[in-house]
């Protein structure tokens, strides 16, 4: 399977690194006005910018070029990307954060919220911490973790706090406080081994298909297209 790779920072260069296991190689790369976007490619994993992002997804639509989006950022788009993908028949794969442990950790969330959400005196917080040149705070993660614990029916507020420091890969706690106990749930990533892990997943998944998915659609264990 061949990938056009756009964007080359730090998670660029892990997909680059990891993608021979996961029977990939890298075709071509784009990043910041430099590139070929003419190579051929099977699938394009795009870790660019969310500013970046609508320029690129033009190109994704013109060649009918499936894509996995691991950029954060740009939600205020989607109700007009995923109408462009459904007039082009495009696959995409989208997720704030392609770790399948972090995966894992919103099905429990979803859990926790449904559990609390009758029980009024407890109130809720998200806190996430990320590296010190993380753009975005709070993460895409946290925005798609509150979206879990409202789903699940806690209508409350939540409360949300960010950390930008050093070299934090990822920490993510959803938290509920009451009158005489506290309870906490916390995802902690080591490394962004497993999120380049899980978008190469993506990556293999989605050729063949057409439509808007999610990790969570990756990991139900649906055979790849065809």
């Amino acid at each position: 399977m061949r990938i056009l790779l756009v964007g080359y920072g730090k998670m660029g260069r892990l997909i680059e690194e990891l993608a021979p296991a996961h029977g990939c190689e890298v075709a071509g790369r784009i990043d910041v006005d430099a590139g070929d976007w003419s190579v051929p490619a099977d699938v394009a994993v795009d870790f660019s910018t969310a500013d970046a992002l609508r320029a690129n997804f033009a190109r994704y639509v013109e060649r009918r070029l499936p894509v996995v989006i691991g950029t954060t950022g740009w939600s205020d788009h989607e109700a007009d990307l995923r109408q462009e993908v459904e007039q082009a028949g495009l696959g995409v794969v989208a997720a704030a954060n392609f770790s399948i442990g972090v995966n894992l950790f919103q099905l429990m969330v979803a859990k926790a919220a449904r559990l609390v959400a009758p029980h009024a005196q407890f109130d809720a917080w998200i806190h996430e911490a990320h590296h010190a040149a993380k753009i975005d705070a709070p993460s895409g993660t946290a925005l798609w973790l509150r979206h879990t614990m409202t789903e699940g029916g806690y209508d409350r507020p939540i409360d949300m706090s960010s950390t930008r420091a050093g070299t934090i890969p990822g920490t993510h706690t959803i938290g509920f406080d009451g009158p005489s106990d506290t309870i906490e749930l916390t995802h902690t990533a080591r490394d962004r081994r497993g999120f380049a892990g899980g978008a190469l997943l993506a990556a293999r998944w989605v050729q063949g298909r057409q439509g808007w998915y999610s990790m969570a659609d990756v990991l139900r264990g649906e055979r790849p297209a065809g």
